[in-house]
């Protein structure tokens, strides 16, 4: 460490700091530590540090058994993250979001010993489960109940939506309706809120809601229905799978998509752009999300005190070919 911070010219506390992904350290000056550490070849002595500092370089990570884009993709994103600051992630997967699977796999990471946990906990079952938690282990709940006072990390799944309708309104269209995820998901319900938000300070007619799941069958599903209603021409769906079933049962109703039907999705699956049409949808912020993660951990271990302790990344609009003004 002393002679990555000769060559970095900056102190050994310096380059602690950047291992351990602290915040407040100049991005000017990561990147150069980051430039010394490769060029050395300096691989941090895990044992040592944890012997040194009392706490261990191994994070816990709960996350719900599941291929789902959202949670997949913030478990994915913060792996990255906290393994480019120098950390070991390992993951207890749970088939529910129960109390009794949380309080298990939280309890198996006390047991490895882990400096702290994030909990993936996006739906209202793995609240009661999040209270009991173990004390002593900092934790950080990544898409979860923003009406919690614990550290929390989240998009902003309400900020989507309002996007989402918006962009639906400015191409013309009178209203708009919206294929919604399942109950119990906070992702759901902010999506939900988003979307009756713009409508009513519109003075629009807000449409009956279209229940679904997450998948594209739930998506063709609620398209059929959908595509006998002629007087339905904008759709926004909780997710982009939800968006290909609808694109799919348009399509075999021979209403084209976006001459006839306009479709937004949400979250950007990397599938997105193939669809036919190219879909237009919002992209999450996931690894803004994992960086505020890991940061409400170290702040933790570190013992500041943080105003801020829920963190709220904002998504954007990825225009693509699925929406187009209201044909006459």
């Amino acid at each position: 460490m002393a002679d990555v911070a000769r060559l970095a010219g900056v102190s050994h506390q310096t380059v602690s700091r950047v291992l351990n992904g602290h915040p407040y350290v100049h991005e000017r000056t990561r990147l150069r530590v980051r430039a010394a550490i490769e060029e050395l070849g300096y691989r941090p002595n895990r044992v040592a540090r944890a012997l040194v500092t009392g706490r261990s370089q191994l994070i816990g990570v709960v996350a719900q058994n599941a291929t789902l884009c959202g949670p997949a993709s913030l478990l994915a994103a913060f792996e990255q993250v906290a393994s480019a600051a120098g950390f070991v992630v390992t993951t207890h997967r749970v088939n529910g979001l129960d109390r009794e699977s949380i309080t298990r796999a939280l309890e198996r990471h006390r047991d490895q010993r882990v400096a702290g946990v994030v909990v993936i906990a996006p739906t209202t079952s793995a609240h009661d489960a999040l209270d009991a938690a173990p004390p002593g282990v900092p934790l950080v709940t990544v898409d979860g109940d923003p009406e919690r006072s614990t550290p929390l990390v989240t998009v902003d799944q309400e900020a989507g939506a309002v996007a989402a309708t918006r962009h639906l309104l400015e191409a013309g269209h009178p209203t708009v309706w919206h294929v919604s995820g399942p109950p119990g998901w906070f992702d759901s319900a902010g999506r939900i809120t988003g979307w009756r938000s713009v409508l009513e300070a519109a003075d629009l007619e807000v449409p009956p809601l279209v229940p679904a799941d997450w998948s594209a069958a739930s998506g063709y599903r609620a398209g059929q229905v959908l595509a006998r209603m002629p007087e339905v021409t904008a759709i926004f769906a909780a997710n982009d799978h939800l968006a290909l079933g609808i694109l799919r049962a348009m399509s075999e109703r021979g209403r084209n998509i976006p001459r006839d039907v306009s479709v937004v999705g949400f979250d950007d699956v990397p599938e997105a752009a193939y669809f036919i049409p190219p879909l237009t949808t919002i992209r999450p912020d996931f690894d803004a999300v994992a960086r505020d993660a890991l940061e409400l951990l170290v702040a933790q271990w570190d013992g500041n005190a943080l105003d801020d302790v829920r963190r709220t990344s904002g998504p954007e609009l990825v225009s693509r070919d699925s929406v187009a003004p209201p044909s006459t």
